[in-house]
């Protein structure tokens, strides 16, 4: 047990040099509580992140856990060894979103969706509205809400956890399902089949994705473009579809026990996800997403998303692209050594990006048990695989930097094979009907920042793994990772 253990550890390990760097604002080890006068290092406040956004004068708003929303400031001082923490709001029921609204702040607890007001202006919450409600809350151990968060025509989104364990009630309404607050702040159920959305987030485009959690029905971590009428993966609350309000009516039997792209063909209202991020190799447990509108302070990947992964402590990365109006791409890893289990992102203004984390009990390959980190671009441009787009017959590949022309244009220098999952009941799933799939060409772009992959025998409704390994830059170096994982859901027509 040790051994495989020590095999995880080292397979989730990734390095954060040579061109982002962590730098604490708060661990286990250094948390601070201001509401006492003598307060000194390792006191009192336990930063257990689990919502995270900025003021609009450039503080940190974050709600925690165990119900209370503070604000920092000094956050992304150079040096953040000066930071400040004021108690903004108390007695909330395990709230696991936050998002600024004006001056307001909206917090997504069990129950509801709540407005926080200063009226007063003494930098505390005098005001606690309802903003948004009609779910069913039971005593259920994982009836979470998360959210909300604001998609490019300003709805704001929340999802639901699906109830587990002890007084579970799936059949009561809008459980595993995700929805957006009418002006009303009536929650508006929009899609289903979701086990534990955690991560909400729109692209540059203004869709809105979610990021869920492998389990039952869920074959590895998913990540969904949320749209109304769509079924996903998880039938355990589709009992609301009978509901006058439900926009979805599935018009099969769940087909269980089946490989995933025939499942899909056997269930019309079933999206598949935009993109599957193979369990192990990109991580366990997806928590949240965030997109990246940095100018390039954040280094090459501006509109791509980053995946918080709980268990493994880690950021993946992810390139989408649309194939025949649906999303679709390829997943990435990207930055791990966190310190401890992460549950929510946030880019801030100055371009890095935010980290809170809390292993609440759970496993996690993290040191400390709560905390906030700071992950900073310090202008080294990494030589990665930026994209990877489908083509009709392969897939087309561009780089960082320049690549070894030489090294880039040899079709031994890259494998690939492509899998599907097993879709059913149980918890999670191995990767089935595995084939391989002989890169028969490689031809490089007259910059070196395209390598164009012809392939053979390309699957729709499977993930596509790559790997680069004997890719090297123009001027010598391997890739930071020469792993990618593309979910070809369909195969481009020209």
């Amino acid at each position: 047990m040790k051994a495989v253990f020590t095999a995880l550890l080292a397979a989730a390990a990734l390095d954060a040099a040579p061109s982002y760097e962590i730098a604490d604002i708060l661990t286990a080890s250094t948390a601070a509580d201001t509401r006492a006068k003598d307060w000194k290092p390792g006191q009192g406040l336990a930063l257990e992140v689990s919502g995270m956004d900025w003021t609009d004068d450039g503080r940190l708003a974050l709600c925690i856990r165990k119900g209370e929303v503070w604000v920092l400031d000094g956050v992304l001082a150079p040096k953040p060894d000066k930071v400040t923490y004021r108690l903004f709001a108390s007695g909330l029921h395990e709230p696991l979103g936050l998002l600024r609204d004006g001056k307001d702040l909206l917090v997504t607890q069990r129950t509801e969706t709540t407005r926080l007001r200063d009226t007063d202006g003494d930098g505390a919450a005098d005001e606690y509205l309802t903003a948004g409600a009609g779910w069913n809350v039971s005593g259920a151990y994982h009836g979470y809400a998360y959210g909300p968060k604001r998609d490019g025509k300003g709805d704001l989104w929340v999802t639901l956890n699906v109830d587990m364990g002890d007084h579970s009630d799936n059949k009561a309404p809008w459980r595993g399902w995700g929805g957006v607050l009418g002006k009303d702040g009536k929650f508006v159920p929009m899609v289903a089949g979701m086990r534990s959305p955690c991560g909400l987030g729109a692209n540059l485009d203004g869709d809105m994705f979610c990021v869920d959690q492998q389990g039952t029905w869920i074959p590895t971590t998913p990540i969904y473009h949320l749209r109304k009428g769509a079924f996903f993966l998880n039938p355990e609350g589709i009992a609301s579809q009978g509901l006058p309000e439900s926009p979805l009516k599935l018009s099969a039997k769940i087909p269980e026990k089946r490989p995933y792209p025939e499942a899909v063909g056997a269930l019309p209202e079933m999206r598949p996800p935009a993109v599957w991020m193979p369990y192990n190799k990109m991580g366990r447990s997806g928590t949240d997403l965030a997109v990246c509108d940095a100018g390039g302070k954040f280094g090459p990947f501006d509109g791509q998303m980053f995946v918080a992964e709980f268990t493994d402590a880690k950021i993946s990365r992810v390139f989408m692209e649309k194939v025949g109006g649906e999303y679709q791409g390829a997943c990435f890893p990207f930055v791990g050594g966190f310190a401890s289990g992460i549950v929510r992102l946030s880019f801030a203004p100055d371009g890095s990006l935010l980290v809170g984390m809390t292993s609440r009990g759970w496993s996690s390959l993290g040191t400390k048990a709560y905390g906030l980190q700071r992950l900073r671009y310090n202008g080294n441009v990494p030589f990665a695989i930026k994209e990877m787009r489908a083509r009709p017959d392969g897939f087309e590949l561009v780089f960082t930097r320049p690549v070894d022309r030489a090294r880039a244009g040899d079709a031994a220098a890259y494998r690939m094979s492509s899998y599907t999952l097993f879709y059913s009941s149980a918890y999670g799933s191995d990767e089935i009907l595995t084939a391989p799939h002989p890169v028969e060409s490689a031809e490089v772009s007259a910059d070196g920042l395209r390598v164009r992959l012809k392939v053979a025998g390309m699957r729709e409704l499977h993930i596509h793994e790559l790997h680069a390994d004997g890719v090297r830059s123009a001027t010598g170096e391997p890739l930071d990772h020469a792993d990618a994982y593309y979910t070809l859901n369909r195969i481009p027509q020209n």
